[in-house]
């Protein structure tokens, strides 16, 4: 709720529900997904997205509202989480299908991986995160990370350490890589315009819409993907590329 740039974003209508329900339902679909819980911070600010998980029987857990390291792993250790999949909340066109292939691929390489992603490197349209590791190597990240961006992302302490962990990766079979062009999160009011958009072409025939749904309709109404054109490849790294031992230049852009 507390977005400078977009305040509120997860409430904001979509298909006449608040957006985190919608990307609730969309999570849901993942064939495997396991026990679904948002969570939120102890700010009061975010007392009404607390209540609107509890009205809808959705698991809802509290924690820090800038140690996002220490609130995913408090929740997970309530919730007797032996693996752990992050998704962030600002991914409301993520598709289910693109979630079961990055799960699949660590359950079948178990043996192999601490941590499975799809974004080192990224290859997906931005917006489609997911992140899957053991409980044993987030708690590892919640006992280590010391540096305040570690603390605020929750993950990065496990990919910028290959030497203490091994990193695995799921890349797009069509070896493309849209992650620097396309730009299905949001964090701005152009990005909610897009994704409303995207919701009103493709929702009403066909709630299970997916990756491929969304890049036909962009290619039939290019317009639609012009809306938050200017924010693609924008994210976070720009702000701690100084610090970042495995982010190049190439994977950001400054505004």
């Amino acid at each position: 709720m507390g977005s400078t740039r977009l305040p509120g974003k997860v409430l904001l209508p979509l298909a006449d529900k608040p957006l985190i329900l919608r990307m609730h339902e969309r999570v849901k679909l993942s064939k495997y997904a396991g026990e679904i819980v948002i969570a939120v911070t102890n700010d009061q600010s975010d007392n009404q997205l607390f209540n609107l998980c509890q009205q809808n029987g959705i698991n809802v857990f509290r924690g820090h509202p800038l140690d996002l390291l220490d609130r995913h792993y408090q929740a997970a250790k309530k919730f007797n989480a032996d693996v752990v999949l992050k998704i962030p909340s600002d991914c409301p066109l993520i598709d289910p299908e693109i979630i079961d292939k990055v799960i699949l691929y660590y359950i079948n390489n178990r043996e192999k991986f601490d941590f499975v992603s799809n974004l080192h490197p990224p290859t997906y349209p931005d917006g489609n995160d997911v992140e899957v590791m053991s409980f044993k190597t987030l708690e590892s990240a919640w006992i280590n990370a010391k540096k305040d961006f570690e603390r605020e992302h929750s993950t990065p302490y496990i990919w910028e350490n290959p030497d203490k962990f091994r990193i695995g990766n799921v890349e797009w079979e069509t070896r493309k890589d849209y992650s620097m062009t396309h730009r299905f999160t949001i964090d701005y009011k152009e990005d909610y315009e897009f994704i409303r958009r995207v919701y009103e072409e493709l929702y009403p025939t066909n709630k299970r819409f997916g990756l491929n749904d969304i890049l036909n309709l962009l290619e039939e109404k290019p317009e639609i993907k012009k809306i938050n054109e200017v924010y693609a490849g924008v994210n976070w790294y720009r702000n701690h590329l100084n610090e970042l031992k495995t982010i190049s230049p190439e994977q950001t852009k400054n505004i």
